[in-house]
């Protein structure tokens, strides 16, 4: 299987997700949209993740790449290629596809407890995730549903992960995080990020391989 990795900033690549791709045995690239066009056309890839970054989905002026994002998630779904949106990224998703996007009741950074919905314990890649877990959060904006999305996960914040169509997911945590990426986003953050914990990341992290490998068998199959 060959896998597009779409990322935004150095600090902010595949991660786990890249991991989880060479244990498995696929093909896989990483895209940094913002330096420039991809060697390959997205729709020649089994599958698309779109990964997240400090930027926000309403800041085209500042970031001129950002209608090609949307554009290109919007395709992505509207041909059924298996598609999956982590922060950023299910945020430009939502967008694309008529749901609102803005700041958030409160940014929330660090461990945050989610709970699936019915449809999420029941869906075939959130699922994949206990129907209680604390996740790592590290945005300021929110997604809400697109119209004819199925809400997967929320919290008090905001809803935490969403399905539109039978091939396309977005989540608003960060199952790609690992330990080196987490020291550099606390390092980067210049204090402006609450003290939490590290020690978590390593339970997390056997979370995120199962989300992963769910939405990766997924795509497999199609």
């Amino acid at each position: 299987m060959r896998v597009l990795c779409l990322t935004h900033e150095a600090d902010g690549p595949a991660g786990l997700f890249a991991d989880v791709l060479r244990e498995r045995g696929d093909e896989y690239f990483e895209w940094n949209v913002s330096r420039g066009a991809s060697r390959e056309p997205p729709e020649s890839f089994d599958a698309l993740v779109v990964f997240g970054g400090s930027m926000h989905v309403d800041q085209e002026e500042r970031h001129p790449w950002l209608p090609s994002q949307h554009d290109l998630v919007r395709g992505a779904h509207e041909r059924g290629q298996p598609l999956l949106g982590v922060c950023l990224g299910g945020q430009m998703i939502a967008r694309a596809m008529g749901g609102h996007v803005g700041p958030a009741i409160r940014p929330e950074i660090g461990w945050h407890a989610v709970e699936l919905t019915p449809d999420g314990a029941a869906d075939p890649v959130v699922g994949e995730l206990p129907e209680r877990f604390d996740a790592l959060e590290w945005h300021s904006y929110a997604f809400e549903l697109p119209p004819g999305g199925v809400l997967l996960a929320q919290n008090a914040v905001c809803a935490q992960a969403f399905r539109l169509g039978e091939t396309t997911w977005g989540i608003q945590f960060h199952p790609e995080a690992t330990p080196a990426m987490l020291e550099r986003w606390r390092a980067g953050s210049e204090g402006s990020a609450p003290p939490f914990e590290l020690e978590p990341i390593h339970r997390w992290n056997e979370l995120g391989r199962r989300l992963a490998n769910a939405f990766f068998d997924f795509a497999a199959g199609r």
